[in-house]
């Protein structure tokens, strides 16, 4: 019998979720990536610049994140990242399908 990889399935777990933490994270106010990262990593949802600018592609194309170009106080502009207004509608659905996976999760495991 095969063995279970619980660190991937860890993995995988972190993957599917990501999108839904980044819209989140936007959800309370404009940022741009070092600040998305930080928020990330802060809540142990460690990602790094190269797995969430792809990410914040897909999201933008899809119409669910905008951006503008601010000037810094050091170095060149930031990018700000914002939700539109689909952006809003689909965290909203997201959120509604966690709270449901989470609810069937706690019948399966009979909590």
């Amino acid at each position: 019998m095969a063995e279970i990889n619980v660190e991937n399935i860890k993995t995988q777990m972190r993957k599917g979720v990501i999108e839904y933490c980044v819209l989140s994270i936007l959800s309370r106010g404009d940022s741009y990536t070092p600040e998305i990262i930080a928020a990330l990593k802060d809540s142990e949802m460690i990602v790094v610049e190269g797995t969430l600018y792809p990410i914040l592609t897909r999201q933008k194309n899809q119409g669910l994140l905008s951006y503008r170009w601010e000037e810094s106080p050091q170095g060149p502009p930031r990018k700000y990242y914002m939700l539109t207004d689909k952006g809003r509608a689909a965290l909203a659905e997201l959120d509604h399908s966690w709270e449901e996976m989470s609810e069937q999760i706690r019948k399966i495991r009979g909590l």
